[in-house]
């Protein structure tokens, strides 16, 4: 892990520990042939759909197409939605709104804080995937069909 985006983690959680906001964050479920696009962070031990956070006056859409070309360089297409989850971890009152494309092109491009990429196959994941994307790409990958409402 690299130490300047571990540090600025660390400091976001202990300022989240004090402030407890409400966040807004988008997460992409990237498929292409029985296949999901993971990431990794340089300061983090898991594997994570591709993502994070909406900023203020941006939509949910812009907020995934940001995100994706920054995290991985990828542009995307049509997005339609798979649910919205609640998780109260790190001090937080966060909601994921979880997007899935399966029309999008990569580039070689990929940000400073992305340790890899890699697409896995949905039968079989990395042991270290981070437990809420495993079950978000489970019920994607189990045919699951009109959008969800529940915790992460």
């Amino acid at each position: 892990m690299k130490p300047y985006p571990t540090l600025l983690y660390t400091l976001s959680r202990l300022r989240w520990r004090i402030t407890r906001p409400v966040t807004l964050g988008i997460r992409l479920l990237l498929v292409k042939d029985q296949n999901v696009l993971l990431v990794r962070h340089t300061y983090q031990p898991y594997w994570f759909l591709v993502g994070g956070g909406v900023k203020r006056h941006e939509t949910l859409q812009e907020a995934a197409r940001r995100e994706a070309a920054e995290e991985v360089g990828a542009q995307l297409g049509a997005l339609r939605l798979h649910g919205v989850f609640t998780n109260f971890f790190d001090y937080k009152s966060d909601h994921v709104v979880v997007l899935v494309c399966a029309d999008f092109t990569l580039t070689d491009r990929q940000d400073y804080e992305i340790e890899r990429r890699a697409f896995f196959p949905f039968d079989h994941l990395p042991d270290d995937i981070a437990a809420g994307h495993k079950r978000r790409i489970r019920e994607y990958a189990g045919g699951q069909t009109g959008a969800i409402v529940e915790m992460w």
